[in-house]
């Protein structure tokens, strides 16, 4: 096995408790709501407030990645997140509990574009793609498990147990990750002197030492049609992240039983997505070019799960619904590694920003549908009224596509000499 796939292993493991921990409130969201005697309207501001901490910390946090390498910024997010993940076992009442959400929320921040970084660095950019893919089936396969071994923990030891044994193993993972891992493939012991050259001679990535340019990215117009894209996918995204434990039991009726079933099936198909998204946009790429390949899967997938998002919402039967919002996370998943793609294509030296700006749209678009699904919910009592409003945003999203340039690399700071 090459070095590099044994980093992007770590990775894949990285990702998958990411989404343990992610998705974890959201399969326990009865248990947390009735312990503490929380409505929807309380339970979305909860939510929220781990959505609105990590769009503000992730730009700082994938640009630290950028100046100091992702080996010690992965090592204090991850050791971060999993102490706020344990203490939320600890949570007594609502002000409580959103505090340890927000700050759970700002630990977690920047993990996704740091691992961009270590890709960028250690991987050739004919397999930036397919490296993407893999990072985000494997935190689909961690939403895809969640409820399979939080709810047997939860009628086993209580909710508040389930957060603390999830904490536990995230801090294994960094103080692996800590020993283990180098920033650059040079300086990595066992790594082959062939495999260096390989990706050095193929990457796009070099040192550079910097600070947000805040100004250059206001001004860039292809940055923000890509952080807009983003902003309204992760309307799609974080419906399925928070919400679908309350959409199948108290919008469809549906049993414990059934939901744990339906949110792994949903989890399972996105990885499935995310696999299928990389690697078609790589293969289209190599024959047809990076704008084509890049483009036509985002618009693809992204298009299709805004029909099915909407005919989820018009169905008259729960199980139909059910399965049908399962596919669009399948759907809109097919672009989910072809976005981050982006952000190396054209992030290149400035990976960690790009990837960062990207994901702060994007996480503020979750932390809007998180609020709004519990407002209207609890104001209106429809619960297919936010699925109507995702499907108009999905379409969008899908068309921003089209102004999406990834042959048109985004300058962001000056070369430094000798750099």
């Amino acid at each position: 096995m090459k070095f590099r796939h044994r980093v992007l292993s770590g990775l894949f493991l990285l990702s998958t408790i990411t989404y343990l921990d992610r998705v974890c409130m959201n399969v326990v969201s009865k248990y947390v709501k009735a312990d503490l005697n929380l409505d929807n309207q309380q339970f979305g501001y909860i939510l929220g407030a781990f959505s609105l901490a990590y769009a503000l910390f992730e730009m700082p946090t994938g640009s630290l990645g950028d100046r100091i390498g992702p080996r010690r910024v992965l090592t204090r997010v991850v050791v971060w997140w999993s102490a706020f993940t344990a203490l939320t076992g600890t949570a007594f009442n609502f002000l409580y509990l959103l505090v340890i959400r927000f700050l759970f929320g700002a630990g977690e921040a920047g993990a996704y574009p740091n691992a961009s970084i270590v890709i960028a660095r250690w991987f050739p950019t004919v397999e930036i793609g397919r490296a993407q893919s893999v990072i985000w089936a494997a935190g689909r396969l961690g939403g895809a498990l969640t409820p399979l071994i939080v709810i047997p923990l939860v009628h086993w030891a209580g909710w508040r147990w389930a957060f603390v044994m999830l904490g536990v193993v995230g801090v294994l993972w960094a103080i692996g990750w800590f020993i283990s891992f180098r920033d650059e493939p040079a300086a990595q012991p066992g790594i082959s002197d062939e495999e260096v050259r390989e990706i050095e001679k193929g990457r796009k990535i070099k040192y550079s030492d910097h600070q947000i340019p805040w100004k250059a990215i206001l001004r860039n117009p292809d940055l923000w049609a890509l952080m807009l894209m983003c902003h309204l996918f992760f309307y799609g995204s974080y419906f399925f992240t928070n919400w679908s434990s309350v959409y199948f039991q108290e919008g469809r009726g549906l049993t414990e039983s059934d939901t744990k079933t339906f949110i792994s099936l949903s989890y399972f198909l996105g990885a499935v997505g995310c696999l299928l998204g990389g690697a078609l946009s790589d293969l289209l790429s190599k024959h047809y070019g990076l704008k084509f390949g890049r483009r036509v899967v985002g618009i693809g997938g992204l298009g299709l799960s805004s029909l099915f998002f909407l005919l989820a919402g018009l169905a008259t039967n729960n199980q139909t619904a059910a399965y049908l919002l399962a596919l669009c996370v399948l759907l809109k998943d097919l672009a989910l590694p072809v976005a981050f793609a982006v952000c190396v294509d054209i992030g290149q030296r400035n990976a960690g920003i790009v990837a960062g700006a990207m994901n702060f749209a994007g996480q503020l678009g979750g932390f809007f549908i998180t609020i709004l699904f519990g407002i209207i919910v609890e104001q209106t009592k429809n619960f297919n009224y936010p699925l109507f409003m995702i499907s108009g945003c999905l379409l969008v999203s899908a068309l921003l596509w089209l102004r999406i340039d990834p042959t048109k690399p985004v300058t962001l700071v000056k070369s430094e000499p000798n750099a």
